[in-house]
């Protein structure tokens, strides 16, 4: 028995390891994370969504922002008022809202 507990001691290390949450996706390793939000989009988007952690999407060109939930962080589409997609219009840094 005592071998045992130990096997499952030199053990615990292991498998706590192998558990360790992977890192957040804010630390600026995502090269689609803008470092500062232009005021053009601030003044666009709609109130309660946060702009601290704001990427470009490479799939459609549009600003997505971080929401922390309760249970997990994802990234949702940053919004006007109208309830209108941010996005970037290709080949052209002016942005347009459109419609999502």
């Amino acid at each position: 028995m005592k071998a045992s507990g130990y096997a499952l001691a030199a053990l615990l290390p292991l498998i706590a390891a192998c558990a360790t949450l992977p890192s957040d996706e804010t630390e600026g390793t995502d090269p689609g994370i803008v470092t500062e939000v232009p005021e053009e989009v601030r003044a666009l988007a709609a109130p309660n969504q946060s702009l601290a952690v704001v990427r470009i999407m490479p799939e459609d060109g549009c600003y997505w922002y971080q929401h922390s939930g309760p249970v997990e962080n994802t990234f949702l589409p940053l919004r006007t008022r109208e309830n209108r997609m941010i996005c970037t219009r290709p080949n052209d840094p002016v942005l347009a809202a459109t419609g999502g």
